[in-house]
């Protein structure tokens, strides 16, 4: 069975910091790119920052120079670190794992629960 399980949201106040993390298991994660989305209130859910089995990273340019993703394979976790937190930044925080085979000949999609993030003073 698969399971993305994300932790370390909680509530924070402006120009915090905070840090996500990302336990996988019943995939091979190394061959995974997995990344953050977030969903705030009212609004469609976006992709925050993705990094993939070979360490590229890429972020949303609301977050570029604030968040950094990384990934420790011999703990099957993704991380994302939160700096200079902002109120916009509010909102559920979902982990995702993707496999795309070779020719894709399949896509492997997988998403974790969720966790909240709240930013306010």
């Amino acid at each position: 069975q698969v399971q993305l399980v994300e932790s370390g949201g909680g509530l924070v106040q402006p120009g915090g910091s905070l840090r996500l993390s990302c336990a996988a298991s019943g995939i091979m994660f190394r061959l995974y790119t997995m990344a953050w989305y977030r969903q705030a209130p009212g609004k469609q859910r976006e992709l925050v920052a993705s990094i993939t089995s070979g360490g590229s990273t890429n972020y949303a340019d609301s977050v570029k120079g604030r968040f950094t993703v990384s990934r420790d394979n011999a703990k099957n976790t993704v991380y994302l670190e939160m700096n200079s937190l902002e109120p916009e930044d509010t909102a559920v925080y979902y982990c995702n794992a993707r496999y795309r085979a070779p020719f894709n000949t399949y896509d492997n999609d997988y998403w974790g629960q969720g966790t909240q993030v709240t930013v306010s003073s």
